[in-house]
């Protein structure tokens, strides 16, 4: 299927009007308690308006000490269920599906934000990080799974888990920042079980058509790349997710490692038997032809970051005009803020550089 436009179905739950997923983006727009802000949900919903198939939230976090950046969205009281429940009925109603991108940043939580040592598989010395005791492990493993289950009370299609970027379930994947020796260390086995724990409990603890996706990525942070490609291999096999989403920075640059460098990074995985479940990839997708080269690579659906924050009728650019492509940066406060970015996402954007046209910056509310 090379299709952009054709609707998707997927194992559990309704099918997307087209292949265009909105990566789940740092936007820093919620409310100290990570309650759903106005300006979060502007920006979220706007993009449903825009024509995108799946609506994913920025990251969310599952614990009070998993925050990882100021204003970010939280999933871990039902102080959040209001805010939430108000934005997927909004995201529905603009005819998108709706998902929580599930997250604990783990060792990469900043102390002054969490009030506290950040936690992690194992001591960080660099970040100041504290083992995590196996309590805490299975207590994470549920907070995990009870997230899931209020966004699904909140009225969400789906959850997408984030185990990718060195956060908390990145970071088990790695030998270099897991080095347990209990159940939850040592093997390649040992460092996923955490991630096949939590799919396995919202799996039976959610509706039976739950959408449920995971995000990995396969470099950096310490990872290995063989062993990140099999632990793809063994959960499309395993049949418990509707897809997923890889984040590869440069969907179509050679691996780093030299022993995997004689082929694009998505091939590593469109090549891997699948069943029913979906695979889609993120990385510098920037124009029509960036989607649709996705597809012709064995891909399902581009995953857009970039491309969603300059322009959120993205998809719907790209179906008037197949050779579109975003804008060229940097480009002005004024027009992200035409995009429904709120003062804060746009100083936010200014720390990316180059994205931000340099000209007086706007106040941010305290």
């Amino acid at each position: 299927m090379t299709d952009l436009f054709a609707p998707m179905t997927l194992t559990r739950g309704p099918a997307w009007k087209n292949r265009f997923m909105l990566a789940p983006l740092t936007n820093t727009q919620s409310h100290v308690d990570g309650v759903l802000s106005d300006d979060e949900f502007n920006w979220l919903t706007y993009r449903a308006t825009g024509g995108f198939g799946l609506v994913m939230t920025c990251a969310a976090h599952v614990q009070r000490v998993g925050q990882g950046f100021p204003g970010q969205l939280g999933v871990f009281s039902d102080q959040h269920l209001p805010g939430l429940t108000r934005l997927a009925a909004k995201i529905r109603a603009e005819g998108a599906v709706s998902s929580v991108q599930l997250h604990h940043a783990g060792i990469r939580s900043p102390k002054d934000l969490i009030g506290e040592a950040p936690h992690g598989p194992s001591e960080d010395a660099e970040t100041g990080a504290r083992a995590l005791t196996l309590g805490e492990v299975e207590a994470l493993v549920e907070d995990f799974i009870a997230a899931a289950v209020r966004s699904e009370k909140a009225g969400f299609d789906g959850v997408e888990l984030h185990g990718a970027h060195g956060y908390i379930l990145c970071a088990f994947l790695s030998p270099e920042t897991n080095r347990r020796d209990d159940r939850y260390g040592g093997s390649p086995e040992n460092r996923a079980r955490i991630v096949f724990e939590i799919i396995d409990g919202v799996r039976a603890r959610t509706r039976p058509d739950f959408q449920l996706g995971l995000r990995l990525s396969p470099e950096r942070f310490g990872l290995r790349f063989a062993e990140q490609r099999e632990i793809v291999r063994q959960v499309l096999a395993g049949g418990q997710l509707d897809y997923l989403d890889m984040s590869l920075w440069d969907v179509f640059k050679a691996p780093v490692e030299a022993e995997f460098a004689h082929k694009p990074l998505i091939d590593w995985f469109t090549d891997l038997p699948r069943g029913e479940t979906r695979i889609g990839v993120a990385g510098k997708l920037t124009s029509g032809a960036d989607c649709r080269r996705v597809l012709e690579h064995g891909g399902d659906f581009p995953i857009i970051g970039r491309g969603a924050v300059l322009h959120h009728d993205f998809p719907n650019l790209v179906h008037a005009d197949p050779d579109f492509r975003v804008v060229s940066l940097p480009v002005t406060r004024a027009r992200l803020r035409n995009e429904r970015l709120s003062p804060r996402f746009v100083e936010y954007m200014n720390n990316w550089k180059g994205f931000v046209a340099q000209e007086e910056p706007e106040e941010v509310a305290a």
